[in-house]
């Protein structure tokens, strides 16, 4: 697995308390889906007691210049960074805060690479599954895309509330393949759920046998392929129950591609959380791919989780099979 720690001690943010928890990082565009965004960031951040950091980002576009001395000319981005605050301004003004320490952040800079920056002294990042171009043609959506495989702490995207089933369960969701990435996107599931009171159900994925099978020499056992991953299933859930005693933990494998399993799971559950990528683990899932389609598709809030070192990983070996 390979460690992306924290390096070196993170910018002091102004106007937060440096004993406060770490923010809960939220970024704006003024769309609506960054509007649901900002939504849902309001209520992690209350049930968190953690301040709320709203930012928003622009672009100053540079243009060439047309003399023979060549060179290039930017222009002032004063009205720019006024229209970038009048639209983080309307956004909160829409949102109830009410209890909650917030610290609007205006900044130049690409999106995603700003974001980025704030994911290192955050204990959460949230963005909204698509955008409306931002200020200067920048898609936040392609933001969404591009955080998780460098982010130093978990992104969620949220979509918008339409694409939500009309029940949600009050349940946490964990997709699995077996690899150690999608451990550690267990341990953060379960420590989500804990927090948040509600059960942890991990799940997987059998994907359907087609064509792009036929390099395997001998015919596949589906019966002998499933009663393995549940013999897994069972020993992750043994790892995850001695370390998380007092969780309500279960598990459960469908047949299906893993993405549509998980945009389904995403219409009613309360949070659905992925790694960054997998190995393919039990039966060819690739997680890096099923988490960027989830991501595009998924109709509840998604939290994508980074690689990172954690001890309790060590000891998953003496409760069972594994991938």
């Amino acid at each position: 697995m390979t460690d992306q720690p924290r390096t070196g001690t993170p910018e002091p943010t102004p106007g937060l308390d440096p004993s406060d928890p770490l923010p809960v990082v939220v970024g704006i565009d003024g769309s609506d889906h960054s509007l649901a965004a900002l939504a849902w960031a309001v209520g992690e951040a209350r049930s968190r007691r953690a301040p709320l950091v709203a930012v928003t980002a622009y672009s100053v576009p540079i243009f060439a210049a047309s003399g023979m001395d060549g060179g290039y000319a930017t222009i002032d981005d004063t009205i720019i960074r006024d229209g970038a605050a009048a639209v983080l301004d309307s956004a909160l003004q829409g949102a109830d805060t009410d209890g909650i320490e917030v610290h609007p952040v205006v900044e130049s800079g690409d999106a995603a690479g700003v974001l980025l920056s704030w994911s290192d002294r955050a204990q959460l990042v949230v963005v909204g599954s698509r955008g409306r171009g931002g200020f200067v043609g920048r898609l936040l959506g392609s933001t969404s895309g591009a955080l998780p495989a460098h982010a130093h702490c978990p992104i969620v995207t949220v979509p918008p509330a339409g694409k939500r089933a009309q029940r949600v369960e009050d349940v946490i969701v964990s997709a699995v393949d077996g690899s150690e990435h999608a451990r550690m996107a267990v341990i953060v599931a379960a420590e989500e759920a804990q927090r948040a009171g509600l059960p942890l159900r991990l799940l997987c994925a059998l994907p359907p046998i087609t064509a792009s099978m036929a390099w395997v020499p001998a015919p596949l056992d589906r019966d002998g392929m499933r009663q393995d991953v549940h013999e897994q299933m069972e020993a992750g859930t043994r790892w995850l129950a001695h370390h998380f005693p007092d969780l309500d933990i279960s598990f459960e494998i469908l047949d299906g591609v893993p993405v549509d399993v998980v945009v389904e799971a995403s219409a009613s559950a309360t949070l659905v959380v992925l790694g960054t990528r997998g190995r393919g683990g039990f039966a060819g899932m690739l997680l890096g791919s099923t988490s960027r389609g989830v991501q595009a598709h998924a109709r509840g809030p998604v939290m994508v989780v980074p690689d990172r070192d954690d001890p309790r990983l060590a000891d998953r070996p003496s409760y069972g099979p594994m991938a």
